[in-house]
């Protein structure tokens, strides 16, 4: 997918939001490893990290409990997390908007339309190690594997695909920050 781009919104935290289906599985577990990797980057306090999901389905809900066993087994905080649904107004409040795959993105480009849309890059678009297989359509297909219908393994899988595109993710957004 190509990246779609606006000025960085200025004062105050540079805002990130990673985006699922129902926002209980990869959504969530990609935010809770970027919150940490921007913490321990000593970015914390300059920027903020969100999620939600294309589908009104898990409104409500927590973290699916494999995602939290696998994110706690691996040394990652989860708290409290609570499923909700992206509105547009999310969207434009974003400076970057980071969809798991190319399904999300496309439903992400419906919801903005052609005005106010925040840099919409696909979550594994950063990690240099994924594969560059292009579409029909001409987007890469980066998908970050969907672990629901698996167990365990599957989420481990979504898990190191997420940590993966971290810290190259890290290093964009503080480029984006220094350049405010």
């Amino acid at each position: 997918m190509s990246e779609t781009s606006r000025p960085p919104a200025g004062p105050g935290p540079y805002r990130v939001m990673t985006v699922c289906t129902g926002n209980i599985c990869r959504s969530p577990m990609a935010e809770i490893v970027l919150r940490d990797r921007f913490e321990k980057a000593g970015l914390g306090d300059d920027v903020v990290v969100d999620s939600t999901g294309v589908s009104d389905e898990e409104a409500g809900n927590p973290v699916d409990p494999r995602a939290r066993r696998v994110l706690e087994r691996h040394g990652y905080p989860v708290g409290d997390h609570v499923a909700r649904q992206v509105r547009a107004t999310d969207l434009v409040s974003r400076d970057l908007v980071l969809p798991m795959t190319a399904l999300h993105a496309r439903a992400l480009r419906r919801l903005t339309g052609s005005g106010g849309a925040p840099t919409v890059r696909m979550f594994r678009a950063f990690d240099p190690r994924a594969p560059q297989d292009v579409a029909p359509d001409g987007e890469h297909v980066l998908d970050i594997d969907d672990p629901w219908y698996g167990g365990v393994e599957d989420f481990e899988t979504c898990l190191a695909q997420i940590e993966a595109a971290a810290d190259p993710i890290v290093e964009h957004v503080r480029a984006q920050v220094a350049a405010r």
